[in-house]
């Protein structure tokens, strides 16, 4: 099969690679369409030692079962390989699972025509359901469940809520498009004029450069840092109200200080989230399909063969498109 091999920080390959073969438990997948993440563009930098190259990566997917009872039929997976017996697990929160794996990690993942995956991980679609909403399940599930774990904090209901999102890449524009569906205010911080512009058309939000036009402090109800730098933390925690939320998502950097006394006397809610459970992503299917995140218009799609361009597109901040999938047929 011809697949999109991570080789070396900065490069990724399309090779030829052997055909996966499926364990016991497993299924074989034809890969529709598969989305760019932005944890694979943190692996194509070389950012994260848990991804070694030589590795396919891609978790983000459509795809079409071959052979056995279920040939022919259209699924996504949840990329998270659970053990199903840990507390986690038993508490129907198995995005915590004690010992779980993951596509495109622990192993190979969908930036190839083929992938084995257990059937236990199929999350089922409907069959009239477009490839491009499929694949966007698994970006769209963070969204959701980041936005559910906020609107449980939150003293008012989201319409009341003002809210900021720093960062316009796929999770910030996802959850954004998920606040405005529920009637929010939602103003986006994003440095790249491309994306900004994109977060302003498609979702109807307000769009700013946090670098000419700094968030002023004490404005929002809830803040979504989808970035995760020392400097959106620290943006974030500024910008909150006093009795406000703090949702962070990004995982751009690994550790930096807070302001834990601001955190303190103002009662701010801290919260962080962690991709989704199943039942995130099956409710997450179910919203694409109605069209709660609209019409996707905004997501580009390429061919796998030209997945190395994208890489670099998407690294040099030269597209404007928070999503790009890669069609390997």
């Amino acid at each position: 099969m011809k697949a999109l091999v991570y080789t070396a920080p900065n490069e990724v390959t399309f090779r030829e690679e052997p055909d996966p073969v499926p364990a016991p438990g497993e299924v074989l997948l034809r890969i529709d369409a598969v989305g760019i993440c932005g944890s694979d563009m943190h692996a194509f930098r070389g950012h994260d030692p848990r991804r070694n190259p030589p590795l396919i990566l891609g978790h983000e997917l459509a795809g079409t079962i071959v052979g056995g009872a279920g040939a022919g039929r259209r699924v996504t997976v949840n990329p998270l390989i659970q053990c199903g017996v840990c507390d986690y697990c038993a508490q129907g929160r198995n995005n915590l699972c004690s010992n779980r794996t993951m596509v495109g990690m622990t192993r190979p993942g969908a930036y190839a025509e083929l992938m084995t995956i257990p059937a236990t991980s199929l999350i089922e679609i409907p069959q009239d359901m477009s490839d491009r909403a499929a694949a966007l399940t698994e970006p769209a599930a963070t969204a959701l469940h980041a936005v559910s774990l906020a609107q449980r904090a939150l003293h008012r209901p989201l319409p009341e809520a003002s809210t900021l999102v720093i960062g316009g890449g796929a999770i910030g524009l996802l959850a954004t498009l998920l606040l405005r569906a529920y009637g929010s205010r939602v103003t986006v911080a994003e440095t790249n004029p491309l994306r900004r512009a994109s977060a302003a058309r498609h979702a109807g939000c307000a769009a700013v450069d946090p670098r000419e036009s700094k968030p002023s402090p004490d404005m929002f109800e809830l803040v979504i840092d989808a970035v995760g730098t020392k400097a959106t933390r620290m943006t974030a925690l500024e910008a909150v109200k006093a009795g406000g939320v703090v949702l962070h998502i990004g995982l751009q950097d690994w550790a930096s200080e807070i302001d834990m006394r601001r955190l303190t006397l103002g009662e701010i809610t801290l919260i962080g989230s962690y991709t989704y459970s199943t039942a995130d992503m099956r409710a997450t299917v179910d919203a694409l399909y109605r069209g709660v995140f609209g019409d996707l218009a905004w997501i580009e799609e390429r061919t796998l063969a030209a997945g190395a361009h994208a890489f670099a597109d998407l690294d040099r901040g030269r597209s404007a498109s928070a999503k790009i999938l890669l069609r390997p047929q």
